[in-house]
Parts: C-alpha cells; structure tokens; sequence
C-alpha cells in the first residue's frame, strides 16, 4: 500500500465557550472535534457523516487549517500542517483545495465567472500572461461543464448547479491532490446533485484526486466513497470501507443512521425494521462520560458511562468504538 497523503492524529479542535454570567464569568471548552484520527490515500474519497453539529465540517476546515487545532497534529506528505509558518502553508494549500455548501454564497458576486477560477492562478503563478490564464480558465469550465463562453457572467447569472461548477472549477484550477468537499450538494435539486456527484468522480479518476466528502446525504456517500467515518459529538464512532459500513455496520449509532435510509420499495421499506434514538444529541460543552453516544445507545451498560471505547480493529477493513460491538 502506498504511503497516506494525509496523515491526521489524535485531532482536537476545541472552542472557548463563556458560561457564567456578568459578574462571574466562567469558560467551558466546546469539543467540536475530539481525538478524531485517521489516513486518506492517493486517489481515495474518505465520506464524512454523523448529525448536525457532529463536527464534520470543523474537522474539514481543521485539515487545511482554516481553524486552529487545539491539540494533535496533520501530516500532509510528511509535513505537520499545525507546525506550519503562514508563508509555508500558502505553499501547501495549492495542493488542498475546498468546495463550500453554498454555491452561490461562496462567489463574490463582484466578480466574473473567469475571474473567480483565476484568482488562485493570479495568487500562485503571478507571471503568468492574461491570455495564458484565459486559455487555463475557459479549458478548465469546459472540464466541469461550463461553456467557455460563459466567461464574463457573473455569479446571479448562473443556477446553483452552475454556480457550484464554479465554485469546483475554482479548486481544480491548480490541479490539487486533496479536495474537502463540505456537503456540495445539499443545496441543490436532487437531478442536478447527481450530475455534480459524477463530475467529481470523473475529475476524481482524471487528477488521481483525493476526496474528503461531507455529507448528511448516506446514499449519496455510498456512491462516491470508499471509506467511510462516523462521527458524534466531535469523536469517531466507527470507520470501514464503504461495503462493510452499509452491509454490516456495527456500531449502534451507525445503525440507527443506515435505519434512517428510505428504501425505493415500499414492500421493504414498511418492512425494514425501525430503530429510533431517544432524546437528542448532549451538548458538546458538557458531554456525557465514558462514551459520549451512551446516553441514546439501546446497548449502553455501566461500563460505558465509565470507560471511553478507543476506535480498534473490529473485521478486516472495518474499525468501532464501542464497547459492545458483538451485541
């Protein structure tokens, strides 16, 4: 097996959080992200998925730095991003690129079309000649399904289909090995999502391109992934190759997510067995002890408020944090 692109370790990314009130003021620490771990290979899409306010989006914008981690490190081709001056990061993010959620809310409106997908051309190849660059851009929207002579348009022009073709162009621009795609498609129609889902696969196997795809969507990450990790309450609750995930999943949470699924027959959708979590999430200002999914777990014992369950080895190319995985 090759060596990982991205190695990350024992990642913590917590927040300050004032709890008292004006006379005495009181911090807490919000574990947005909790000692979450895990490799990413040449060419591998790594799908992100676990509930709102799970940390998904943080641990993105932690891997490229865009959020200070507090703890842990990330390791990009041997080099510890968290140890990285400002002018020495620049030199890495041409190789880590993002997609944002919203596709019209992450182009500046002031700005055409072409020079949004320049821009990191101007920022990292200052000498590059105007007609050089426009040749660059307008082969670059051919690839992701713009025509070229959509150049000068600017962003309320396009759909949100269009628009998030701009925003993927923008990214590719550069020709990146790792892209953190954070939920790109969940503002759009659901025929135009799977064009976007397909453009990334194709661009995928043409740039040998490594994916971190979030998503609250678990079909659409079964289609594009090939691994995939949980997450709840900042912390990884279990992490398998995409087939043993949706065959075979074995930790509570991650079951009760695949139950949620809908299923295109009706006959085996009124048929499939219901599991329903109690309650809602806890805050993550004060999460419960031991293991943090215990207090909705239908499994959870008196060791599990005790004893935390580290992510280990369950079946080949499948891992679990759980302390009762075996039933």
């Amino acid at each position: 097996m090759p060596e990982p692109l991205l190695k990350v370790r024992d990642l913590k990314v917590h927040y300050p959080v004032r709890t008292g009130g004006v006379v005495v003021r009181r911090f807490a620490a919000l574990k947005a992200v909790d000692g979450v771990s895990f490799d990413l290979q040449p060419g591998e899409t790594l799908g992100v998925v676990g509930e709102s306010g799970c940390g998904k989006s943080t641990l993105g914008r932690a891997v490229l730095q865009l959020v200070s981690a507090t703890a842990g490190s990330v390791s990009w081709l041997g080099c510890d991003l968290t140890k990285q001056t400002k002018r020495e990061l620049k030199d890495c993010r041409k190789d880590l690129q993002v997609v944002f959620q919203d596709p019209l809310a992450s182009l500046d409106p002031r700005m055409t079309a072409g020079d949004i997908i320049a821009e990191p051309l101007r920022n990292y190849f200052p000498a590059m000649s105007a007609v050089e660059r426009k040749a660059k851009v307008q082969d670059m929207m051919a690839k992701v399904g713009l025509l070229p002579a959509m150049i000068n348009r600017y962003p309320h022009e396009f759909s949100g289909g269009q628009c998030q073709r701009i925003g993927i162009a923008r990214a590719m621009i550069l020709n990146p090995k790792l892209v953190i795609c954070d939920e790109p498609v969940s503002a759009l129609d659901v025929s135009i999502r799977a064009q976007v889902i397909n453009l990334l696969m194709d661009l995928q196997k043409a740039f040998n391109l490594s994916l971190i795809f979030i998503s609250h969507d678990l079909a659409v990450v079964r289609h594009i992934s090939h691994r995939v990790m949980v997450l709840y309450l900042g912390k990884v609750m279990e992490l398998a190759e995409r087939d043993a995930l949706y065959q075979s999943p074995l930790h509570p949470y991650t079951q009760a997510l695949m139950a949620a699924v809908p299923i295109p027959d009706p006959d085996k959708e009124r048929a499939k067995a219901r599991v329903i979590l109690s309650d809602d999430p806890p805050s993550p200002l004060n999460p419960p002890s031991g293991c943090v999914f215990r207090t909705r777990c239908p499994k959870a014992t008196g060791v599990c408020a005790e004893k935390i369950p580290t992510l280990d080895a369950a079946r080949a190319g499948q891992e679990v944090a759980c302390h009762h995985w075996r039933g």
